[in-house]
């Protein structure tokens, strides 16, 4: 790993409490992994279709990797710090087996500094040693780790649901996949090629065009599918038709609008005010939803999220 990445990086992953996994991955705790244990409050994915956020795991098979250095991400990227390396030089490739068995590991790891604390609910505690849901979404490109489909087909084996989050630059990767996520996440932060470029700074050659051939393979999932939106005040909240355009395209199951949060790495990037309000989130999805016909299902104020739909109600993975 350290031949690839510079030790600078490692060590300051590590001090934004990153557990590293093996030589590319990482779990991170979620604030509302947190938040469920010690005060009941859960995240909206827990609102919405039904993931306990106590038995969630939040990892990236792909922490040092990706092919966009998106203003908003909370990701270390290359040239943050002053610490440098190569995004796209890729690895010598974990195991699914090793990464499935290094990141249930590091969650227990996690859980571990709980016992003691007065505010764990006891109830909560027990279960979150059983995880449930593994999110693989904390940072970096999922689809450059070559053994994808059969990590998510490792962890759907030993019962865990998965929320697959893709910025939608490689759709051979996706179409190939041998099994499909539970769910899976398309971010869409842009309306335009302009604002795209702008915003989300692809890495890659022309990665508007491979978003937009990820769009039109959507349709063709079996798995609930979501484009997610996140929005930045001032950056790419305009053009809302531009938005409805690209929903019609890929004809998610959902639709998500949500606010850029002011966390991590990406503080060197935006500022505090960058963050809109939920209201102005409310506002944007109102307008998305005029344009494409999804319904607004739900929101979680606190998440800064709006969920929009089709169907009359989200589908549902409880824990068992």
């Amino acid at each position: 790993m350290e031949d690839l990445v510079p030790k600078a990086l490692i060590q300051a992953l590590k001090k934004q409490k990153y557990h590293l996994v093996g030589k590319h991955s990482a779990v991170k705790r979620c604030k509302w992994f947190y938040e469920a244990l010690t005060s009941g409050r859960s995240c909206y994915k827990q609102k919405f279709y039904g993931i306990n956020s106590h038995q969630c795991i939040q990892m990236s098979p792909a922490l040092f990797y990706c092919t966009q250095q998106c203003l908003f991400c909370w990701r270390a990227q290359n040239g943050d710090l002053q610490i440098n390396w190569d995004e796209l030089r890729l690895p010598e490739w974990d195991s699914p087996e090793e990464i499935t068995e290094g990141i249930v590991k590091a969650q227990s790891k996690i859980l571990s500094g709980y016992k003691g604390n007065p505010k764990t609910d006891p109830q909560k505690f027990r279960e979150a040693h059983r995880p449930r849901h593994v999110a693989i979404s904390l940072t970096g490109e999922p689809t450059l780790y070559a053994s994808l489909g059969e990590l998510i087909q490792t962890l759907h084996n030993r019962g865990l649901t998965t929320f697959l989050v893709s910025n939608g630059n490689l759709p051979q990767k996706l179409s190939a996949l041998n099994e499909e996520p539970t769910q899976l996440y398309v971010s869409v932060c842009s309306p335009n090629q302009e604002t795209f470029k702008r915003v989300c700074r692809p890495q890659v050659p022309n990665a508007w065009e491979r978003l937009n051939e990820t769009l039109e393979l959507l349709p063709s999932f079996r798995c609930p599918t979501v484009i997610r939106s996140t929005l930045v005040k001032d950056l790419n909240m305009n053009d809302v038709e531009g938005y409805a355009q690209l929903v019609s395209k890929a004809e998610p199951t959902y639709v998500e609008a949500k606010a850029y949060m002011h966390v991590g790495f990406s503080g060197l990037r935006l500022g505090f005010d960058s963050m809109p309000s939920h209201k102005d989130v409310y506002k944007f999805a109102r307008k998305l939803s005029e344009k494409t016909g999804y319904k607004i299902l739900d929101e979680s104020p606190d998440s800064r999220v709006v969920l929009l739909s089709k169907r009359d109600k989200p589908i549902r993975f409880s824990s068992p």
